[in-house]
């Protein structure tokens, strides 16, 4: 029985230095591949051209709203961002994901010295908005730009994806992306077989939105028409393309349709948009819209439906239009 105890101490022993080094091995092996991704390099291709980026970016300044919405979504808290557009400095569905953050301008008017102090390894931004402050961008750290802000933010997505290396974490996204548009369209039925509306008060400004605008690409996605009298406005306007196109008031009976989305952009302590908006839909042409008066009008947030044009975005604003069109 002795000899018997031994032997099984003897076992046991052994089993457990084997296990030990195996799991040693592991570590090791993690701790390879880990420094082997911090120390790689990796080519983009973008707007401006080719960048070279070493391992997985940590500090991460952002230039543009929809590319901050992406970064926050592949689980980077950047070290800097543009402000957003509405917010004090944030969008207040990003708030609780921005502590700390540092701002560093607007879209359309950066600090470059502030982007500086940051040190960032990687500076995300856009051509249609920062081309000219691309050379200076690229002297404090590898910068990457997309081409343009439009209504196809998933394109922007993929590059910033590839940017930060996380390109099987940005598919992955994506995907969860085109499923939830899914299950909104089967929860919605033939609600989808409708013809839509988009319009936008601004100060002293009203623009009909359509199929090139963030808002558009999502209606278009769960398979909505457009109002066939905005086609013809649509054709020939080289300035906005299917993005956007000011109207005056004698377009209102253009913006008829079956479902109505309105929003306004009103920064804070800014109320002439607001009086626009208040001007517009007291007309006698509005409420006489046949989509006013059957109650399908709808405002909804500048920012979620419009504004901040990313991917937290996109996915809210499915589900406000879900619960809109389901009540």
């Amino acid at each position: 029985m002795k000899n018997f105890s031994k032997v099984f101490m003897l076992l046991f022993t052994a089993l457990t230095v084997i296990v030990l080094a195996a799991c040693g091995n592991n570590d090791k092996e993690k701790d390879a591949s880990t420094a082997a991704k911090d120390d790689s390099t990796y080519k983009v291709e973008h707007a401006m051209g080719t960048t070279e980026i070493k391992g997985e970016p940590k500090r991460v300044v952002v230039l543009t709203n929809e590319g901050t919405e992406a970064v926050l979504a592949l689980g980077v808290k950047p070290v800097g961002a543009v402000q957003s557009f509405l917010g004090d400095p944030w969008y207040e569905h990003i708030q609780d994901k921005m502590d700390g953050v540092e701002v560093v301008g607007l879209e359309t008017e950066l600090n470059i010295e502030k982007i500086a102090s940051l040190k960032p390894d990687l500076i995300i931004g856009n051509k249609l908005r920062q081309e000219k402050d691309y050379a200076k961008l690229s002297k404090i750290a590898p910068t990457v730009f997309s081409e343009t802000l439009r209504g196809d933010w998933q394109e922007n997505f993929k590059l910033y994806a590839k940017a930060l290396n996380k390109e099987d974490e940005g598919t992955k996204i994506l995907d969860d992306y085109t499923a939830h548009v899914d299950k909104v369209k089967t929860a919605l039925g033939d609600k989808t077989d409708q013809e839509v509306s988009v319009v936008r008060f601004m100060a002293d400004l009203t623009r009909i939105y359509y199929t090139d605008s963030f808002s558009g690409v999502i209606l278009n996605q769960l398979g909505f028409k457009r109002a066939p009298a905005q086609a013809d406005m649509f054709k020939d306007d080289a300035k906005l393309g299917n993005l956007a196109i000011e109207v005056g008031k004698e377009s209102i009976p253009d913006m008829d349709a079956d479902v109505l989305f309105y929003f306004t952009y009103a920064p804070a302590g800014d109320e002439t948009a607001t009086k626009t908006e208040q001007e517009w839909t007291s007309d006698k042409l509005w409420k006489n819209l046949n989509v006013v008066k059957s109650g399908n009008a709808h405002k909804v947030d500048d920012a979620i439906w419009n504004t901040a044009g990313g991917i937290l975005a996109a996915n809210l604003m499915l589900d406000q239009l879900q619960e809109i069109m389901t009540k």
